[in-house]
Order: C-alpha cells, then structure tokens, then sequence
C-alpha cells in the first residue's frame, strides 16, 4: 500500500528513543521529511543519521518541561523553513506510584510536559495544515485512557485529560482536513518499560525477569510489543488513507485492554 507519504513534513517529538524514534524511521522510510524534536543534541544528531535518507531531516532540540520556549523554538522552525502535515505528540510519561501520596507537583509537571505542551504545538503547527487542507495530529498516551492502570494515579489522570482535549480538537479541525487521534501503547519494550518492571519488581519482591513474565501473561499475545509495531500504526494514521479515521483511541496492546 502507498502511504502517499511522499514531500509530506513530519514533527515527530520525542524521537530519539522508543516509539518516537521507530516513528521517525517508519515515516522517513514511507518517503517524509522528518524533523526530531528532543533536548538531547547528540542524541538528535545520531538519529538523523539513523534515517533513510538522512540529508533530508532536521531537527528541533527543546525541553518539554517548558512550553513557551518549546512553542517559540517550532515557531521559529517554521518561519524559517516549513510547516508541517503531521505532528506526533510524544513524551516520557509521568513516574509511577499510588494516586493518594502523589505530590501536586507531580501533577502539574505531568500536566505541562503532556497537555500544555501538546497544546501548543499544536496551536503552532494547525495554519499550515489548514493552508495544506491536510493535517494529521496523533498523541501517543496509554491503554490507561480505557481502563486505569494499577500503580500509575499520576499518568492515569493526566492521559484521561489529554484524550479528551484530542477528541474535542477532532470535533473542532475535522472540517479543515485535520485529523486527531490517539495510539494507545500497551507494554512496549522502551526504557518506560524497564522501569516499571524494575518497580513492580521492588515492590513485590521477585526478579525483574518474574515481574516480566507476569506482566506477559496477561497479553492475550503474551510478549511486549515492539516499538515498530506502534509507529507503524502512527504512520498509517499520518497517511492519505486514514482521512477518514478522526477522533479515535487506537489501542496497540495484543489484546491486553479488557474494554471495547
């Protein structure tokens, strides 16, 4: 199938690891222009090189820890540069832990890194994709958006939120050519993962590889995903075929969400 992602631009956050990065490679590979967005400059530099194609990429470095200079930095990309088609809005979740011994500030740094960020890139990046008449938005959050997961408050709450600001903007940019949806990853062999298990293991006591295992056992496909396999349904919803696919939670998770 011809994605028709040919002289589309791609900003693609978090993308020097994990599934932002397997995003980056799968968009690069179908025929787009990526350009990274991280606050690591070595880290970004070498994923450049990673890419097909390499001399045809950038990239941004920012903090997701600081939304106005994270807007101010995209902005001047494009001023200087090019918009882009397709945002992928992808960051490191929240530290785990029970929701009642949860700090405030743990949900306002949550907040920021994930909706406020999302926000604003967002706000930056939409002119161009109405000019286009084609705009694809995809947040990468988590199965928690369906069914909360035990030992993750902070994240649980913070992903609700930004499921629902991504359906409402559906409602709203729809008319415009834009799609928004969200890939809801589930256990995915990334640094997220390890450490979770290394904190399920602390807290119950057995290895890390006992924790792994009980964790696999309950995916019905009992294995992790891959980071490939989550941005290859991300590219699929950045093409020309998924135009009529809006305003979805899109779980990749082998089966493992319980909830329709």
């Amino acid at each position: 199938m011809d994605l028709k992602l040919n002289n589309k631009y791609a900003l693609v956050c978090g993308s020097t690891a994990g599934i932002g990065k397997a995003t980056a490679m799968s968009l690069a590979s179908e025929g787009a222009h990526v350009t990274l967005v991280a606050r690591n400059e070595e880290k970004l530099k070498q994923t450049v090189l990673e890419l097909a194609n390499p001399e045809r990429h950038s990239y941004i470095v920012a903090d997701f820890s600081n939304p106005e200079e994270l807007q101010r930095k995209v902005s001047e990309f494009i001023t200087q540069n090019h918009g882009f088609h397709i945002l992928l809005n992808n960051t490191g979740g929240p530290a785990g832990g029970p929701i009642f011994s949860a700090e405030l500030e743990e949900f306002e740094n949550a907040f920021t890194q994930h909706l406020k960020c999302n926000h604003v890139l967002v706000q930056t990046v939409v002119p161009f994709m109405k000019d286009e008449h084609y705009g694809r938005i995809i947040n990468i959050i988590s199965t928690s958006v369906k069914q909360p997961l035990d030992g993750l408050g902070v994240s649980n709450t913070i992903r609700g939120a930004v499921a629902n600001w991504s359906k409402t903007l559906a409602n709203e940019l729809g008319q415009f050519g834009i799609t928004v949806n969200n890939v809801l990853p589930g256990a995915t062999g990334t640094d997220r993962l390890t450490e979770i298990i290394k904190n399920k293991s602390n807290k119950s006591g057995t290895t890390e590889e006992e924790a792994a295992n009980a964790m696999k056992s309950a995916v019905p496909a009992k294995r992790f995903a891959k980071p490939e396999e989550l941005a290859y349904a991300v590219t699929f919803l950045a093409s020309e075929r998924a135009g009529y696919i809006n305003g979805i939670n899109l779980p990749v998770d082998g089966g493992r969400t319980k909830s329709l």
